[in-house]
């Protein structure tokens, strides 16, 4: 056995929750908390031997500082929405975070600095590209007149932010264009935008 693990009932455990809660912020010291986890170290190690095998892969809260990045929580996603959907009632039911999982296992391919956002408002995803950021993506499954708001404040934060022109939102099938305090908002769905990366 490669990682010598005494406690696979705890193993289990975080994995059907990180599986469970794709898309979502956790932190070493919640999990250790909520699993009665006598060390964070052992959080750590346990979710490390995850993202070593590819089930689940984590990305850091945008921050200039690394020590910062190790330190605030982190938003977990996983190899595949089929093995997602088994292991979790929750996200089989969830359209909006299958569509986040997928756009982010395709930004994976294709850059190495993956980010969310996160001051007043959050953005899902921003990409760094040779020390600057490049992107800001957001990913809804409807964008709808209740979420509009929420979706376009977490995109304009972040384009401010890193003094981006274009921002991007990822539906399931919308397509719509606007522009806000200058800012051009492209709304594209996800098939559309995978096969203009192609």
């Amino acid at each position: 056995v490669k990682f010598r693990i005494k406690n696979t009932h705890y193993l289990t455990k975080i994995a059907i929750y990180l599986l469970s809660n794709v898309g979502k912020e956790f932190s070493y010291n919640s999990i250790k908390n909520m699993f009665k986890i006598k060390s964070v170290q052992s959080v750590i190690n346990y979710i490390s031997y995850f993202e070593n095998a590819y089930l689940i892969f984590t990305i850091p809260r945008f921050s200039y500082s690394y020590k910062q990045q190790q330190v605030n929580p982190k938003k977990v996603y996983s190899i595949d929405n089929g093995f997602s959907s088994v292991n979790s009632v929750s996200f089989s039911k969830d359209k909006g975070r299958a569509l986040e999982n997928l756009v982010f296992l395709e930004l994976r391919r294709k850059f190495k600095d993956i980010f969310y956002f996160q001051e007043n408002n959050e953005c899902d995803f921003i990409i760094k590209e040779k020390e600057k950021i490049t992107q800001a993506i957001q990913v809804c499954f409807k964008l709808n007149e209740e979420d509009r708001e929420r979706e376009f404040n977490g995109l304009t934060e972040a384009m401010n932010k890193f003094k981006l022109k274009t921002g991007l939102i990822l539906t399931y099938n919308q397509e719509d264009e606007f522009v806000l305090e200058g800012k051009k908002i492209k709304v594209i769905p996800v098939w559309k935008w995978m096969l203009e990366g192609k």
